[in-house]
């Protein structure tokens, strides 16, 4: 309901009537006003806490019984294939097939037979968050341990945990590679960089206005699943997340959350935390929101993202404006600092040495630029077009609800750069690609590529040198 008569009309301005029209719509402004500002009934934290502890184990058993009927969950980690610090990548194509068919039974069919047949794979579906229904972050184990440890802040949440094995996931902590610094190597010294360490390790190699960034970026503030308020996932008041709790070290650990921009609930994309490794040759910014700068998404990320995308719940639990001129610019400017690993195999141009290179590298090459397609939107020498693309893979399935997910339409998505991109498992924006094997397939499909065993086999040797 609007109510346009802010003052009495002019035309009737004298008028007994007309001023007791307008007297009558004033107390109905004041009441609805009242009843907009009037709080909702305090949350009985207590009770919350014990009804979600003992939903959690059902949630956690509905997504790990997903999780194995998709995929082959098992640690085959490749024998010579690592990530920058020596962790090794997982191989495979780790998405399951039904029944009786092969991937390239599979890819011999059309679109609209995948789609009739119900035949497009379990694993190449959205992947729902790990309890879809109520979203938020949510983070790895291994972070909340090791963020515990440095500085005794706890974000284990009481009604649900992390739900992808820690094989598929990026080396931890990761090393951070400075453009400015090439010589230094890692610079975090093998350290997961918070508050508590930041100041001693960068000190020597940030100037002050980047120094002071860096802090603003392992900062916790306010959020919507960790507060001070009574409306929390956490057992105790809590001072809030940080940026880098995600974007661990520069990086990602694959903590995950739903998007606070699309609604209905169901239709929500679990989010694939990116790297922010080469943020300064990024021109879009977000997986589908294309912010055009990364000041935009540093101060709209604690407005927005922070609470799903609610500003009354932002403004009751503590958001936190940051200034533009100095706040936001200070952390964008260490952001772009952060460099993509080395690729000792790549020369200048982004493309392989060919006395660096093996066979099955440089094939793949000639596919990636060729037959593949993937040149199209990955363009070197940092693999990405800075464009967003729609892949339409709705062409390939019904909708179907997914444990509270509505699999249907992705729209468009940002082209994530591919430089490094070993370091970064799993794929896609949702995490639904668990190895580059898999990513393989899927986009085989995607773009009918009609690609054989070999050349996937030479493809993935390609992207793991990058």
């Amino acid at each position: 309901m609007s109510l346009k008569f802010l003052s009495p009309p002019r035309s009737a301005a004298n008028s007994p009537a007309a001023l007791a029209t307008f007297l009558s719509l004033g107390a109905l402004a004041a009441q609805l006003a009242s009843v907009a500002q009037a709080q909702l009934p305090p949350v009985d934290t207590a009770a919350v806490i014990k009804q979600t502890e003992a939903e959690k184990p059902k949630f956690a058993e509905r997504q790990q019984r997903l999780l194995e009927y998709r995929y082959d969950l098992a640690d085959r980690p490749s024998p010579d294939v690592k990530m920058s610090l020596g962790k090794p990548i997982q191989t495979g194509v780790r998405a399951k097939l039904p029944e009786g068919l092969t991937w390239d039974k599979l890819a011999s069919l059309t679109p609209e037979e995948i789609k009739a047949k119900t035949l497009w794979p379990p694993g190449f579906y959205p992947l729902p968050h790990p309890h879809h229904e109520t979203g938020g972050m949510i983070f790895t184990k291994v972070q909340i341990d090791e963020l515990k440890r440095q500085t005794g802040r706890d974000l284990t949440r009481f009604d649900l945990d992390y739900d992808l094995p820690q094989h598929f996931l990026p080396e931890f902590p990761a090393p951070i590679y400075l453009t400015t610094r090439p010589d230094l190597g890692d610079v975090s010294k093998g350290q997961l960089v918070t508050l508590a360490n930041y100041y001693e390790l960068f000190k020597d190699c940030l100037n002050p206005k980047q120094l002071d960034g860096l802090r603003l970026l392992v900062t916790p503030f306010p959020q919507q699943q960790f507060n001070a308020t009574d409306d929390r996932r956490s057992l105790h008041p809590h001072e809030g997340v940080s940026c880098f709790d995600c974007h661990a070290n520069g990086h990602t650990n694959s903590s995950t959350h739903t998007v606070g921009d699309i609604r209905p609930n169901e239709h929500r994309h679990r989010i694939d935390t990116p790297t922010l490794r080469g943020l300064n040759i990024q021109r879009l910014f977000g997986s589908q929101r294309a912010m055009k700068t990364v000041e935009d998404f540093t101060e709209f990320e604690q407005r927005a993202a922070y609470f799903d995308g609610d500003i009354a719940m932002a403004a009751k639990k503590g958001v936190n404006p940051l200034e533009r001129g100095s706040q936001v610019q200070f952390m964008a400017e260490f952001q772009e600092l952060l460099d993509f690993p080395p690729a000792p195999k790549l020369n200048l141009l982004g493309k392989l040495d060919p006395a660096k290179a093996t066979e099955s590298e440089l094939r793949g090459q000639e596919i990636f630029f060729g037959k593949g397609q993937c040149a199209t939107c990955h363009i070197p020498p940092y693999y990405t077009d800075n464009l967003m693309h729609n892949l339409q893979t709705e062409r390939f399935f019904k909708e179907v609800m997914i444990n509270g997910r509505k699999a249907s339409a992705d729209g468009p998505i940002k082209t994530f750069p591919l430089r490094g991109i070993k370091d970064s498992p799993p794929y896609l924006h949702d995490d639904r690609l668990l190895t580059l094997e898999d990513t393989v397939e899927y986009f085989n499909l995607i773009l009918g590529l009609k690609l054989n065993q070999q050349e996937k086999t030479d493809l993935t040797a390609f992207m793991r040198a990058l």
